[in-house]
Formats: C-alpha cells, sequence, structure tokens
C-alpha cells in the first residue's frame, strides 16, 4: 500500500519522535519519495511472519477473555478509517470488538519474549505500554472514536497479556496537532531537522573536498569532543551527541579548520567495486563481458576523524 498519501497509525511515533526504529526526517523522506527503505528477504519474512500470527492472537484472546467471562464479539478486523475532518489522517484497526456491550478498538502485537521489559511493558492488565505504541492507539482512537483500545501482546508463543488503555482528550489533541504540522511540512517542502546519526549520514553522503574555518560555536564543540573522547567510558553519549553538531555544522564539508589548524576531517574514502558473485555465478552461461552486470560502485566510507 502506498503510505505516501496519508498519516496512519504506524506513523505517529516517528513523528512524536518516540520511535525506536524511525526518526520524524526518516518519515518525512519516505513520504517525500526521497528515501525508501529496504526490504530485505530477511525482513519480509518478519512481516509476514507478523501477518500469519494476527488472526491466531486473536481467536487466543477472543479465548482469553470469554474465559474471564466476558461476551465479546467480533464486529471488524483490519478496518481502515478517515478522520472526518482531515481525510490524509488514516486509521486501521486489527481488530474491532464489543465486550459486554461496549465496542473498543483492539491492537495485537507479537512480542519477542526476550525484550518483553526492555521494550516497555508493564504489568497485564495496565494501561503501561511503550510509548510508540500508545501513540498509535491514540491515533486510532482519534480517528476511530471510542472510549478505550484493547491491547493485547503474545510474548513468545503462549504467554498472552491484555492492557486497557484508556481514551485521553488532552494527548489525542496534542498528537493531532503535531500530525497536523508534520503534514504542513510535506505540504511545504520543509522537512524536521535533523535528529539522529543515520539523519546525518543521509543529509551528508558526499565530501565537496572544501576546507572550512571553524567559528567560535564549532571550536568549543571540537573542545568538547576532544575531552569526552578523552573520559569515553563514562562519557558515550557526549561523543555521540558532540560529534553529530559538528557533522551537521560542517554538511558536505570534508576538512574543519580555525586559523589553519585541522580541527577535524570528514572526509569520503575512495570508492569500491562490489561484485554480486552470487548472480554472476548463476549466469556464467551468459557472455563474460555480462559481469560488468553484477558489479556495482559503491561511495566510500565518510569516517569522523577529531585531529586535536
Amino acid at each position: 500500500m502506498d503510505r505516501t498519501g496519508f498519516i496512519g497509525g504506524s506513523d505517529v511515533a516517528a513523528i512524536l519522535g518516540v520511535s525506536p526504529w524511525k526518526s520524524p526526517l526518516q518519515l518525512y523522506l519516505e513520504k517525500t519519495g526521497e528515501y525508501r527503505e529496504e526490504i530485505t528477504p530477511e525482513k519480509q519474512r518478519v512481516f509476514d511472519r507478523g501477518h500469519r500470527w494476527e488472526p491466531v492472537i486473536v481467536e487466543m484472546l477472543l479465548d482469553e477473555l470469554r474465559g474471564r467471562g466476558h461476551a465479546v464479539e467480533v464486529v471488524a478486523r483490519n478496518a481502515r478509517y478517515q478522520d472526518p475532518e482531515h481525510n490524509f489522517l488514516c486509521a486501521e484497526i486489527d481488530v474491532e470488538l464489543v465486550v459486554d456491550g461496549e465496542l473498543v478498538n483492539g491492537e495485537i502485537k507479537s512480542v519477542n519474549n526476550f525484550y518483553r521489559r526492555p521494550k516497555g511493558w508493564g504489568e497485564e492488565g495496565s494501561d503501561d505500554v511503550p510509548i510508540c505504541y500508545a501513540a498509535q492507539v491514540m491515533h486510532g482512537l482519534m480517528v476511530r472514536p471510542c472510549r478505550r483500545t484493547l491491547v493485547a501482546p503474545l510474548f513468545g508463543l503462549d504467554d498472552l497479556r491484555i492492557h486497557w488503555v484508556e481514551r485521553d482528550e488532552e494527548t489525542i489533541a496534542a498528537i493531532r496537532a503535531r500530525e497536523l504540522e508534520f503534514w504542513q511540512r510535506l505540504q511545504d517542502g520543509n522537512p524536521p531537522p535533523a535528529e539522529t546519526e543515520a539523519d546525518i549520514r543521509w543529509l551528508y553522503r558526499t565530501d565537496t573536498g572544501e576546507a572550512m574555518e571553524a567559528d567560535a560555536e564549532l571550536l568549543e564543540l571540537c573542545s568538547e569532543l576532544a575531552r569526552a573522547k578523552a573520559a569515553a567510558k563514562t562519557w558515550d553519549n557526549s561523543v555521540e551527541i558532540l560529534a553529530q553538531r559538528i557533522k551537521l555544522r560542517m554538511g558536505h564539508a570534508a576538512t574543519l579548520l580555525h586559523r589553519d589548524q585541522v580541527l577535524a576531517t570528514w572526509k569520503n574514502n575512495k570508492a569500491s567495486e562490489k561484485t554480486d558473485w552470487k548472480s554472476a555465478y548463476l549466469s556464467l552461461h551468459a557472455p563474460a563481458e555480462h559481469l560488468r552486470e553484477f558489479t556495482k560502485s559503491q561511495p566510500g566510507a565518510r569516517p569522523f576523524l577529531l585531529k586535536i
């Protein structure tokens, strides 16, 4: 499904800056078609397994709720809705249930059991779910209004939990405002600022070869970074943040100078060529010159080196 023309539930965490997988800038680039995530066969298998598990988890959820004495009826699965005011705000609800006469949204999650605590799941029965999923839930309650959402994560193969997340009008209003702001950025061609190392690598993949004179701010950042590197064991995060700030200021520049002193370099290594030997082997019956079809030039890495 082409997701460039609307904002869906899976986009909300990135817009809010709370997604563990995607930054606001990366989402913007995806929506504008400037970036497209490579879906490897391994990733595709993970996605496919998740889709296959969803109806199984729904059946487990129904059994669990009925076992607890609830009257439950499924009224819709994977239904898609549009916001009545802004048709670019959309939501797909995994399952809609009538539980003891009340219509509720349902979100189904399959979770690796090893990551239960690090990913923010609280006690069963609480509303303590990872913030990225909580954002998705509130978006769903905005587009498909209900009083609450049932979030059902399956840990491993048989540990099904039930969490109830109540509708929060203040949170929904805040999320809606951020979504409308993001959509306006898309209309205006105004990307969000870079926030992550991946963002910076995307924006400044190559250098121009030019030398850049450091101003007072860059000089101080380089000095801070040098001090941070000296205490790397306790300043790992500071090192990364300071390096990102310097690279954001350098942009496409290869060298950072201050009064002819080289403070730092951010240069591309020599480009290399990589041959897809597997494809080449499978095509050995073709003329030898076709080997060039399987050889691609790859830009050299661009390491950032502090020189002071």
